[in-house]
């Protein structure tokens, strides 16, 4: 069959038994968990890659990603089209007016070493590139306007080359005071907004997957940002991601998660932040 003809077949509705497979596949490999609402998502973006490689049931794609090497190299690929990408600066204006704050406090207190600042889950850079901005801010009128750094960690190959390539669309800066967009921003002549080089050189990205934080190589973390990831996770899963965070966490470090996606989570070095319009926590000492 020609391939242009191929394109145009209708791929039949995905099977209970093949969803129930598809679904485990995700959990297990990454933790996500998709329920029924989320089977068309599945299905638009399986028949999607299905179509470029010719493949023409899902049982048969199954068995592809599921294969040795060459599988996890297709696995990778069919990855970046199922982890959402959505996101934008400043997304959640109240927990970077709680960082700039605890920032600000920091400062007051001297500045015995670089904040080290995290976002777990950061998509295509825009939250560890506000992180960034935010912290920028804070020491702008200091006698270290440099002392900072910033990771951005992601399972996303993809994701993480947009956020190392630093170029957005004018909507993903919408929420973005004007002042900042000038400040850290050079306009490209497409008409998109790309990163300062200066700022750029601060913010660095990771793969990560999540389910390994216990390998991950960060400690001792001034801030930690986990926001809009934690609802893809069942309960259980989140509060063992929020554990392992609060363990990287330095004495008196924040961190910062998203409203409304854990509820009555608590541990014992961690104390929440008095501001209702957020969910965060700072370690005590």
């Amino acid at each position: 069959m020609q391939s242009g003809v191929w394109a145009l077949q209708q791929l039949v509705d995905m099977s209970a038994t093949e969803f129930r497979d598809w679904q485990q596949l995700l959990e297990e490999r990454t933790g996500v968990v998709l329920n029924e609402q989320r089977r068309a998502f599945l299905q638009t973006n399986l028949t999607a890659r299905m179509r470029e490689l010719g493949v023409s049931d899902y049982a048969s794609y199954y068995r592809q990603v599921t294969d040795g090497p060459r599988g996890a190299v297709e696995w990778s690929t069919l990855l970046d089209r199922l982890t959402v990408q959505e996101t934008r600066f400043f997304r959640h204006r109240p927990s970077f007016e709680v960082l700039e704050r605890y920032l600000a406090e920091r400062l007051q207190q001297g500045l015995s070493k670089p904040w080290e600042m995290w976002s777990v889950g950061c998509s295509s850079g825009e939250e560890p590139y506000s992180m960034a901005i935010s912290a920028a801010e804070v020491l702008r009128d200091s006698d270290r306007p440099e002392c900072f750094g910033v990771t951005g960690t992601d399972i996303s190959l993809n994701a993480l080359s947009k956020a190392r390539d630093g170029q957005y669309g004018a909507r993903r800066l919408e929420q973005m005071d004007a002042d900042l967009c000038q400040r850290y921003f050079l306009v490209q002549a497409d008409g998109r907004f790309k990163v300062l080089p200066s700022l750029a050189a601060r913010v660095c990205c990771a793969r990560l997957n999540v389910l390994e934080l216990a390998k991950a190589p960060m400690s001792g973390m001034d801030v930690i940002f986990c926001q809009n990831l934690l609802i893809y996770f069942r309960r259980w899963r989140r509060r063992e991601i929020l554990n392992r965070l609060a363990e990287r966490l330095a004495p008196g470090g924040l961190l910062v998660v998203g409203v409304g996606e854990i509820a009555g989570w608590q541990h014992p070095e961690l104390i929440p932040v008095a501001d209702e319009r957020v969910l965060a926590f700072t370690r005590k000492g």
